[in-house]
C-alpha cells in the first residue's frame, strides 16, 4: 500500500468515474488505520507503551470508560503527550484496533478472491459485506467507543476506504445510477451502531444481517 498525505478528496468524492475496484485500491489517500510516519526510537517506544497503557485500561474498565487523561496517569506521562500522539480519544481507540483493521482493509484490497481482486464485481460486493459484518461484530465494543461524532462520522479514513471501495465496485459491475450514493445506501447496512442495535437489543442472529446484506446487493445489482 502506498501512503501520501490525505489533503486532497478521493476520487470518487470528485465525482471521476470509470475506475475499477483495484484502481481504487491503489489510490493513496485513504491509509490504513492507524499509519504514522516514521518515527525515531524512543518515539515509537512511547507509543507502543502509551498503547499499552490503554490496553491494560480497556481490559479492566472497558473501551467505554478510557479516557486521554486516564491513558496519561497510567503511563506515567502528561495530558498533552497522548494528544499530541493520537489526536484525541477516537484516534487512540483507532490506534488500538490498528492491527485487526490492517488485516480487514488488506483481507479486500490485496487478499485472495472472492474478496480480494481477481472475482467479479458483485461476487466481491457479496463477500465484501460478510466480511465487514463479520469485522464489525469481532470489535464491536472498540469500533462503537471510536465513533466520532454525528457530524464527523464520514469522515475517518477507514470510512472513507469502505465508500471508495464500495463505489469503485458499483462502477465496475456498471449498474447505473449515481455509484457514490449507492455506495452509501449499501455502507449504512455495513454500521456498526445499527449492527449492535439489531443484535444486542433486537435480538437478531448475525446470520440474518448477512443475508439481509446478499438481498441488498441483488436489489441494487439487479441480480
Amino acid at each position: 500500500m502506498r501512503s501520501v498525505t490525505p489533503s486532497a478528496p478521493p476520487d470518487d468524492e470528485q465525482g471521476h468515474s470509470g475506475q475499477t475496484a483495484e484502481q481504487a485500491a491503489g489510490q493513496p489517500l485513504l491509509p490504513l488505520a492507524g499509519q504514522t510516519p516514521p518515527m525515531r526510537a524512543d518515539a515509537a517506544r512511547n507509543r507502543t507503551r502509551l498503547l499499552e497503557a490503554a490496553a491494560r485500561l480497556v481490559a479492566e474498565r472497558g473501551p467505554e470508560h478510557l479516557t486521554m487523561e486516564a491513558v496519561a496517569a497510567a503511563a506515567s506521562v502528561g495530558k498533552g503527550t497522548v494528544f499530541r500522539r493520537f489526536g484525541d480519544r477516537g484516534g487512540l481507540l483507532m490506534a488500538l484496533l490498528d492491527h485487526s483493521e490492517r488485516l480487514y482493509q488488506e483481507s479486500f484490497l490485496t487478499g485472495p478472491p472472492p474478496l480480494g481482486p481477481g472475482a467479479p464485481p458483485v461476487r466481491r460486493l457479496e463477500e465484501f459485506g460478510i466480511a465487514t459484518l463479520r469485522h464489525l461484530a469481532a470489535h464491536r465494543a472498540l469500533l462503537l467507543a471510536a465513533e466520532p461524532e454525528a457530524c464527523r462520522r464520514f469522515e475517518p479514513p477507514p470510512r472513507r476506504l469502505v465508500l471508495t471501495h464500495l463505489t469503485a465496485l458499483l462502477r465496475e459491475a456498471d449498474v447505473g445510477g449515481d455509484a457514490e450514493l449507492l455506495a452509501h445506501t449499501l455502507a449504512s447496512h455495513l454500521d456498526v451502531a445499527l449492527l449492535h442495535h439489531l443484535t444486542r437489543r433486537r435480538g437478531m442472529p448475525l446470520d440474518r444481517l448477512e443475508a439481509g446484506w446478499l438481498d441488498l446487493v441483488a436489489r441494487v445489482t439487479r441480480t
